[in-house]
């Protein structure tokens, strides 16, 4: 009887033995696991921040060449409230501009004025055309050359943007009559002439397209 106890008990120890080992085991290794998915190890890199994307910002030319403040205050105004505005590209637009309808003007043509003026301005043009054409003249004038071309003021009025443009140019004038005679001016002699041209733009416009709003002597 007693050497039947001795060999259940070295059963029953051994069972046990063999019972710790594997439980034991699978408890330390899951501990390592959690140990690794929660802890970082020190040679490891730092998870990099995500990006947050921001809005666009309205891009806001660097207008700062030289202007008056108050210029440049309006220059600014404009290309906040108008985000395809640019000011050399302006430049040159307001260049054709004044050659366009120069040219328009002096051949008399209505159409093109039209598209590049607005009313007030087409009216005066419009009338200085209906008074040449009665006295039976004939404008064979040539812009030679626009020397400079300079921001003389800009402001935003409400939502209309508002940018006045000094030229200087040297023109060359001469006044036929309906037989072609010439009667004043000479193709030879090219004046200065300096004016202040003032161009329009609605900033909610879908289209790009400055009119003429004024023009006086500068």
């Amino acid at each position: 009887m007693i050497p039947e106890i001795i060999i259940l008990a070295m059963i029953a120890a051994f069972l046990g033995m063999r019972l710790y080992s594997v439980l034991g085991r699978r408890a330390e290794h899951e501990e390592e696991m959690v140990a690794n998915r929660f802890e970082r190890p020190e040679d490891a890199a730092p998870p990099q921040a995500q990006a947050v994307p921001q809005a666009e910002a309205p891009r806001v030319e660097n207008l700062t060449g030289g202007f008056a403040p108050a210029i440049e205050r309006g220059l600014r105004d404009i290309a906040a409230a108008d985000r395809t505005f640019q000011l050399l590209p302006f430049l040159e637009g307001a260049r054709g501009a004044y050659r366009m309808v120069l040219e328009a003007f002096w051949r008399g043509d209505r159409e093109e004025l039209r598209q590049l003026c607005d009313d007030d301005v087409y009216a005066s043009f419009d009338a200085a055309i209906a008074e040449r054409e009665a006295a039976g003249h004939v404008l064979d004038n040539r812009l030679i050359r626009i020397e400079d071309s300079t921001i003389h003021s800009a402001m935003l009025d409400g939502r209309t943007a508002r940018i006045s443009v000094r030229f200087v140019s040297d023109i060359a004038s001469l006044t036929r009559d309906k037989d072609g005679t010439m009667i004043a001016g000479s193709l030879d002699d090219a004046v200065e002439s300096r004016d202040v041209w003032t161009f329009t733009r609605n900033v909610n416009a879908t289209g790009p397209d400055w009119l003429l709003d004024e023009t006086d002597v500068g």
